[in-house]
């Protein structure tokens, strides 16, 4: 028994180390903090690749000044070649599936960076050299090296490139899932709560009695917003119409709760082809909602999209009650996880503004689809 507990502890030490040790060779390939370390390492390879011309036999002959300029035109050579495919070639063309113009571009490349280094070596070498000109075919062979040497170093900083996009790429694919779970979840418990069905459920049994007609329809909205958040909202994209009806049937189920309370909802251009992630836009009419409530005196919540081209915008105004501002707990929105959502999902397309004055709070969500 003994025995076979410390086997799995040493197997779940095993997996832990390598986890760790996985997490860190992907925080030295991706992290900032790193960015210098990894092109001193870059920088190493490349002299340990070009340092050979220092004890290149045919020139022990040369000076030694010389050979270390032959040998640092060779390492210029070499960085103009990665960091030109890393920088310009691949995010330009190759991770834009613009492969032709990958490879004509790498070709122009290759050819510009082998006549640099024909240049300097015959500057270099060759005029000091006259008894070792060589013949055509020696030429042609040193000319072919030179180019595939280039071009493996290409092909290999286009392999390093392309593996740090795949591993970028999976790693906001699971903080995109891990966000979105927890944003689901977090607004599942918040919303539809024991309390918050009691109350729609106590609204439509009074209404039962004293207006049928609207107690059907209120429990109607219910149905649908609960069927819209157990089934819709699992769903990895959802149209921009079902997500506003949904918005309108919360508000319409608040606007029962609370007396003095008004909303509207305006759309404007084709919401009907827009698909975006469920549960988006929720957490901020909630937020409006919630600071909007006034006993005493009239309150609302405006909510508007359009969709102009490839782009949509969100509006969302509340009222503030007087005793909220007096207080000072109106302001910011708080929404850390949302924007760490919308960081995910449109990183680089999204703009969010929050505007405060004393009656009002207004909140803004630009999106470039």
């Amino acid at each position: 028994m003994s025995m076979d507990t410390n086997h799995g502890n040493d197997f779940n030490k095993n997996t832990t180390d390598r986890n760790m040790n996985d997490k860190s060779v992907t925080a030295f390939l991706l992290s900032p903090r790193y960015r210098i370390y990894r092109h001193l390492l870059l920088q190493l390879v490349v002299v340990l690749i070009t340092i050979n011309v220092l004890w290149y036999e045919p020139l022990q002959t040369v000076s030694f000044g010389r050979r270390l300029g032959g040998c640092l035109a060779y390492f210029v050579s070499m960085n103009m070649v990665i960091y030109i495919n890393l920088y310009v070639l691949v995010p330009y063309f190759l991770l834009k599936n613009r492969w032709g113009s990958y490879v004509l571009m790498a070709v122009i490349t290759n050819i510009a960076v082998i006549t640099f280094l024909s240049v300097t070596q015959g500057l270099l070498f060759e005029v000091i050299l006259p008894g070792k000109d060589p013949n055509g075919f020696a030429t042609f062979i040193n000319a072919f090296s030179g180019i595939l040497t280039i071009g493996f170093v290409m092909a290999g900083s286009a392999a390093i490139s392309l593996f740090m996009h795949w591993l970028r790429y999976n790693l906001r694919i699971d903080e995109l899932e891990s966000t979105t779970l927890q944003s689901e979840l977090k607004f599942l418990k918040n919303q539809i709560n024991p309390h918050f069905l009691f109350n729609m459920l106590n609204n439509a049994n009074v209404l039962i009695k004293r207006n049928p007609e609207e107690a059907s329809k209120v429990l109607f909205k219910l149905e649908d917003l609960l069927r819209y958040q157990i089934n819709d909202s699992s769903r990895e994209r959802v149209s921009l119409a079902s997500d506003i009806r949904f918005l309108n049937d919360y508000l319409n189920l608040e606007k029962i709760r609370r007396d003095n309370f008004q909303f509207t909802m305006e759309e404007h251009g084709e919401t009907d082809s827009i698909w975006i992630q469920p549960l988006l836009f929720i957490p901020f009419v909630e937020n409006a909602v919630k600071h909007s409530f006034d006993s005493e005196h009239p309150s609302y919540v405006h909510v508007s999209f359009k969709v102009d081209n490839d782009r949509l915008e969100f509006r969302c105004e509340n009222s503030t009650p007087e005793v909220a501002v007096s207080k000072g707990k109106v302001g910011g929105i708080g929404l850390v996880n949302i924007q760490r959502r919308l960081g995910l999902l449109y990183p680089g397309r999204y703009e969010l503004k929050q505007i405060e004055n004393e009656n009002k709070y207004t909140v803004i969500l630009s999106i470039t689809l």
